[in-house]
């Protein structure tokens, strides 16, 4: 009950012209530097920062706060539109919110999809924020090297639930992904790594413009490969928001895979290093084990719910850490950080009790927020949707352009843009050579957290493997990994020997 009236409280701070403005205002500019492939929610709120210096500490954070939450909206307009994520927690939404809007001719129910999704799993996170904030944080405060070893192992081990029908090629494509993230300087030693004595390479595989090279400039590719096969396919789409609408059976697919994602991804957000990007991956690949109307990755609605709850969630369980810590989770939590700190306030324990205006009216205000950005989500539906309707040869330098555009801006170097190239061609040869990309995609995303958190494990213990057996929460991961990966092999045992039985 404390906490109901230490957030009706919130409301009152944050019922102000100018905190709704500020609300309102960081929603809009969310969903644009979300849509904008390259920008993300790490350079949106660092280029606004300085924006609100003037600002009251209150109207500022809740402007950047909506800025953050809702840049998780705005990735999926161009991931299922283009094909090109967004900002890089948006990959796996493209897994399948692309096939639905693009192949299924069904693009208004594939970003309706998103939408809705993105509000229930945001709408988890922020209750979960609301009644257990410091206690949560205090949990992630207790995931240290060996524990995040773990949950990662876990994480990988659900590589094998996007591989398909052929495990070696998985294997193989994900093995690439490993060997690309270990490109560059050692991150504990400051030694090279496959850097071919390339002064460029000493910084490794820039991370947005590989995701766009190999999910967008590919499409791009194949779009100039096959560009008579469908060129006046997609004119005919209705452009309307009632055309647009999911059917009730469809919203029965989408609500379970929301909730289940929106509560694991409220947990993934908590964890120091996780962020949204691991936090969709593995609600995205959690799904697999679930029974899904439609196989994932053709255009399956549980795909995008699953990716977009998940994205939402962790974006506003991060703010528990932050707010209750002084731990930032993300790149764009360490940049909030500053803020608060530069407005004279110290994030920690003592920052509900001392500074509960500020607090309360923040997470009030992404209450708001989630409304807001979805109201205006739906909105643009049928202009987004019109993106569809251009003709593929004017399409594709529109698309490649925004891939180079996406990829400059996030390096400030032609080498983010020749990355971008040749990821591209790379991701062409595989799909067109039927190995599946999200394995690579998956391990290049989680490898170099793994090897960060292993090494401080081993370094902690001294080399001794007992660190993973010996701490209750590590150990109980632990257990759960071995599961998975023992359970199929026990299986196919069982199996074989009840057909020799018969």
């Amino acid at each position: 009950m404390e906490n109901i009236e230490l957030l009706l409280g919130g409301f009152s701070t944050l019922f102000t012209f100018s905190n709704i403005g500020a609300a309102m205002l960081g929603a809009i500019l969310g969903l644009i530097v979300g849509a904008m492939p390259g920008i993300g929610s790490l350079a949106g709120v660092a280029l606004l920062l300085p924006l609100t210096y003037k600002f009251n500490p209150t109207t500022a954070i809740i402007m950047l706060g909506a800025l953050y939450y809702s840049n998780m909206y705005g990735g999926a307009f161009s991931a299922i539109l283009l094909n090109i994520p967004g900002d890089s927690p948006a990959i796996c939404t493209a897994m399948d919110g692309y096939p639905m809007a693009a192949k299924k001719k069904r693009p208004g129910q594939a970003l309706f999809t998103a939408n809705m999704a993105s509000f229930i799993g945001g709408t988890i996170g922020i209750i979960i924020l609301t009644f257990t904030g410091p206690a949560l944080a205090n949990v992630g405060l207790k995931f240290g090297p060996s524990e995040m070893t773990a949950l990662l192992f876990i994480a990988m081990t659900s590589i094998s639930w996007l591989v398909g029908e052929n495990p070696i090629k998985g294997v193989v494509i994900t093995m690439l992904g490993i060997l690309l993230a270990s490109m560059g300087m050692d991150t504990l030693s400051g030694s090279p790594r496959y850097d071919f004595g390339s002064m460029y390479l000493l910084g490794g595989i820039p991370f947005t413009p590989f995701i766009i090279g190999t999910v967008g400039f590919s499409q791009v590719i194949n779009l100039v490969m096959e560009r008579g096969a469908d060129t006046k396919a997609n004119r005919d789409v209705k452009l309307t928001i009632r055309g647009s609408l999911l059917t009730r059976h469809d919203f029965k697919r989408l609500l379970p895979p929301s909730i289940r994602s929106g509560l694991m991804g409220t947990f993934v957000g908590v964890l120091p290093g996780a962020g949204a990007t691991t936090g969709a991956f593995m609600g995205y690949a959690a799904q697999k084990k679930f029974k899904s109307e439609e196989e994932l990755g053709t255009g399956a609605i549980e795909g995008i719910a699953a990716s977009e709850a998940a994205n939402n969630a962790a974006a506003a369980g991060a703010f528990a850490p932050l707010l209750a810590l002084g731990i930032p989770g993300s790149g764009t939590g360490a940049v909030l950080l500053g803020g608060l700190m530069m407005w004279g306030l110290n994030p920690g324990p003592l920052l509900f009790t001392n500074e509960p205006e500020f607090t309360w009216g923040l997470i009030a205000s992404l209450f708001l927020s989630n409304i807001f950005t979805l109201i205006v989500s739906i909105a643009v539906i049928p202009f987004l949707i019109k993106i569809l309707s251009v003709p593929v040869k004017f399409m594709i330098p529109i698309i490649i352009t925004v891939c180079v555009v996406g990829s400059y801006s996030s390096s400030y170097s032609m080498y983010g843009v020749i990355v971008m190239f040749l990821s591209g061609v790379l991701g062409y040869i595989l799909t067109k050579s039927g190995f599946p990309t999200a394995p690579m995609l998956l391990s290049f995303v989680l490898a170099k957290l793994l090897e960060s958190n292993m090494r401080k494990a081993f370094i902690i213990s001294g080399g001794s493997l007992d660190i993973f057996f010996t701490r209750p929460i590590t150990c109980v991961l632990m257990l759960i990994f071995l599961a998975f990966i023992f359970t199929p092999v026990i299986k196919a045992v069982w199996k074989k020997s009840r057909l020799a039985k018969a």
